[in-house]
């Protein structure tokens, strides 16, 4: 396996089919973080202190959502095969295929268009709104969700017809999906790092109609056997 490895390292910008990046991948045991976008390696540098902190609240979010919300899961940092590369997402939320959703499993890996992405951008904004937002717009990701640290700014986009549009916040300031009912966001607060804001409005969301709504609607589907 070490030999493999040094035959054959991943190089950051070098251009490979997804199968040849993945058993390079395999060759290199101690490699943690790897995506391939646009047929191109990326190697992504070390986690700052500001982007983990950001990036555990943004977890908290979706992952607190999913536990509350039967049928849905949340994934952190997965592979995940989308259209011909594989991204390494922050973090994801998706309906699971048994009630359905879009996404499946190939092997190990989550393959197909999860419904919402969130990606925390720090040193990686241009890499996130470009490289990444086009591949996740191609593949049809419904909602994708940046949170740009330095712009203090968090950007929720929900594709529509081929494009993405940014969704607006309602007249508390807040972020509301469409896919996911009852999930909601206070952004300043995200950005603020308070997470008792952050749960305080997403239990308010998990407590609304519409989420009682979506969680029949998800029994309904859901498929056995």
């Amino acid at each position: 396996m070490y030999y493999n490895a040094i035959l054959s390292p991943l190089v950051d910008g070098e251009k490979l089919s997804r199968e040849e990046f993945l058993r390079r991948w395999d060759a290199l045991p101690l490699l943690k973080r790897a995506e391939l976008i646009e047929a191109v390696v990326y190697l992504p540098g070390p986690v700052t202190v500001i982007h983990a902190s950001q990036h555990g609240l943004a977890h908290l979010w979706i992952a607190h959502y999913a536990v509350h919300t039967p049928g849905c899961e949340s994934l952190l940092n997965p592979t995940w095969f989308l259209l011909d590369d594989a991204p390494q997402p922050d973090g994801c939320l998706r309906i699971l295929p048994e009630y359905g959703g879009r996404s499946g499993l190939e092997g190990e890996y989550c393959a197909g268009p999860p419904e919402l992405i969130v990606e925390v951008c720090y040193s990686s904004t241009a890499y996130d709104l470009g490289p990444k937002l086009r591949l996740y717009r191609k593949a049809g990701v419904q909602e994708y969700v940046t949170v740009q640290i330095k712009e203090r700014q968090v950007i929720w986009r929900r594709w529509v017809a081929g494009d993405y549009t940014n969704v607006e916040p309602d007249s508390r300031g807040l972020l509301r999906s469409v896919i996911f009912p009852g999930l909601w966001l206070d952004p300043a607060a995200l950005l603020d790092r308070n997470g008792q804001r952050i749960l305080q409005v997403l239990n308010e969301g998990l407590a609304s109609p519409e989420h009682a709504e979506f969680v029949q609607q998800l029994h309904a589907r859901r498929q056995v056997g």
